[in-house]
């Protein structure tokens, strides 16, 4: 199952989320939580597009 808008960053986001899985559990917490951070900034600053708007 692949979707063709996906950015070129997602195998290097399932690499990074592999390696988290291998981490003890309070380090892959903490890991996550880097990531939720990550792709949180990334989505407010990504460009909106006005046309969707209601």
């Amino acid at each position: 199952m692949s979707d063709s808008a996906a950015p070129d960053a997602a195998p290097e986001l399932i690499d990074r989320l592999r390696l988290i899985e291998e981490q003890p559990l309070e380090t892959r917490a903490q890991a996550y939580a880097a990531v939720h951070d990550e792709l949180a900034r990334r989505l407010e600053s990504a460009p909106t597009d006005a046309s969707s708007s209601p």
